[in-house]
């Protein structure tokens, strides 16, 4: 088949991404059984456990994007003497309800994330869970895994705990609603406004997580700020692609989340059990690194250090704001993927170099990514003294899978996008664009151009290219259906 080649007939990406899930070992829709097994649930989770803490009076919000429904955790914040900050995050209780070895936790361990495509997503659990039963929505009771964090004036976490507990969820708050109230470009959202000290506890919860992420990065986390382009389907077509841009409580989530997922794999290690960890290897192609500083003016440590990277990145992003983006796709490219592995109590474990911490589990999104549930189920059995609910062995099978299993996700929900990016550039065949090589390795070039942000295939002049390097293409191609966009290098 050719690779310009396309069907008059109209593209559904939706269609396309059952089909791409089907050929990648993803199943998009859920069985008859699975389905029986959620109706059959009579409600939320209930318990009368004298162990489950009351702090439904506490101040929990969600922070979230607008169209979220699937509402994992809950935070807030409170001020302590001396200088400190005390953080609590809320996470689903997801096991109350999903029994290991259960059907619906049968079909979750298969697929082991959540796919998201522009218009539609393939939840891992039904909707009746995802987005009801599990999902902590606003003005709804809800069994909780929290974390408590305190944090000093410095950034440092002086101490954690973790226990479960009865939330609820007194508001429901947006990204962008929250974003435009602290920079003064918008009122108090609504949502807030109705709460009584909201507002001071998500002043209080945002003063903290910088503290928080400042210190990260003085221990080498990387500030890096891609450029995330997301689909706009209106009526099956591609209307736009829009740039996702970063703003504070973007960032106060992702601090918080990184705090409680260290909080869980410290607590795990003391109480002697297994973890699955979220790691990221020290870069293999740090000498790409190296000449991509060196090209800038720049020079890096012969050997991967993470602090000197971070040092690099903040004088880049002041130096060069604009082209900041570009560089930062560059070193994520070349840092590599993230992988789960298995961590056993008073072994060295391998950290997450990106973010620059030692323990690192994925445990705050349990509704949409298994990791999650397993490390949920490992908490509350230690929590309660019993053993550990997976052997080692299983945890490292499942470690493998969840690994496999995600990246194939990412490949399909990469896919779906280039056939959005596709559809939107059909009819710009001909055009010259300004471009940044992305990936190069023996099974292609790939670049992406600035405007819409797009990816694509260098099927033209590609020899000698790298990523990181900057040059001007012209759009020779597109098929939607298999999200071809085929670009050819312009000479100067």
């Amino acid at each position: 088949m050719n690779r310009h080649s396309s069907s008059s007939r109209t593209i559904d990406l939706e269609d396309l991404a059952r089909q791409a899930m089907i050929e990648r070992n993803l199943i998009p829709d859920f069985s008859e059984e699975v389905m029986r097994e959620a109706e059959a649930l009579e409600g939320p989770a209930r318990e009368s456990d004298a162990s489950i803490s009351d702090l439904t009076e506490i101040l929990w919000c969600s922070i979230d994007n607008d169209d979220s429904l699937d509402l994992d955790q809950l935070t807030s914040g409170e001020n302590m003497e001396p200088d400190s900050t005390l953080i609590r995050v809320a996470v689903a209780d997801v096991d109350a309800l999903v029994r290991k070895g259960s059907a619906i936790d049968l079909r979750a361990r298969q697929n082991t994330t959540s796919v998201y495509a522009p218009g539609h997503v393939f939840p891992m659990l039904p909707e009746r869970l995802s987005t009801d039963l599990t999902s902590l929505n606003p003005g709804e009771e809800r069994l909780a895994i929290v974390s408590e964090i305190v944090v000093d004036r410095d950034g440092h976490i002086t101490s954690s705990k973790i226990y479960r507990a009865l939330v609820y969820n007194h508001a429901k708050l947006s990204y962008d609603g929250v974003a435009g109230w602290l920079d003064g470009r918008r009122a108090e959202p609504e949502a807030m406004q109705k709460v009584p000290g909201l507002a001071e506890s998500i002043r209080i919860q945002n003063d903290a997580a910088q503290r928080l992420r400042q210190r990260r990065h003085e221990l080498g986390a990387l500030d890096l700020r891609t450029i995330e382009a997301k689909a706009t389907v209106v009526d099956r077509k591609v209307v736009e692609m829009h740039e996702e841009t970063q703003n504070q409580p973007k960032e106060l989530i992702e601090d918080f989340m990184v705090a409680a997922n260290g909080a869980a794999a410290v607590f795990l290690d003391e109480a002697r059990f297994p973890s699955l960890r979220r790691i990221v290897r020290e870069p293999r192609r740090w000498d790409r690194i190296m000449n991509v500083a060196e090209e800038l003016g720049e020079r890096l440590p012969d050997s991967p250090d993470a602090i000197a990277l971070e040092e690099f990145l903040i004088r880049r992003r002041k130096a060069d704001p604009l082209r900041f983006p570009d560089l930062s796709l560059t070193i994520v490219k070349l840092l590599g993927s993230g992988e789960y592995a298995v961590a056993t109590p008073g072994s060295p474990a391998t950290g997450h170099f990106g973010l620059a911490v030692k323990d690192y589990t994925h445990s705050t999104a349990p509704n949409r990514r298994y990791p999650d549930l397993i490390t949920q189920r490992l908490l509350k059995a230690a929590m309660a003294g019993d053993p550990s609910p997976y052997s080692l062995d299983e945890l490292k099978d499942l470690a493998a899978h969840c690994t496999d299993q995600e990246d194939e996700a990412d490949k399909v929900e990469r896919q779906i996008q280039k056939s959005a990016a596709a559809m939107l550039l059909e009819n710009r065949v001909g055009e010259r664009f300004d471009a940044i090589v992305t990936g190069a390795s023996s099974k292609g070039t790939w670049v992406r151009i600035l405007h819409p942000p797009v990816e694509g295939k260098v099927v033209q002049g590609h020899k000698g290219l790298d990523v990181g390097d900057k040059l001007k293409v012209k759009l020779i191609g597109t098929n939607p259906e298999r999200g071809f966009i085929d670009f050819a290098r312009v000479r100067k």
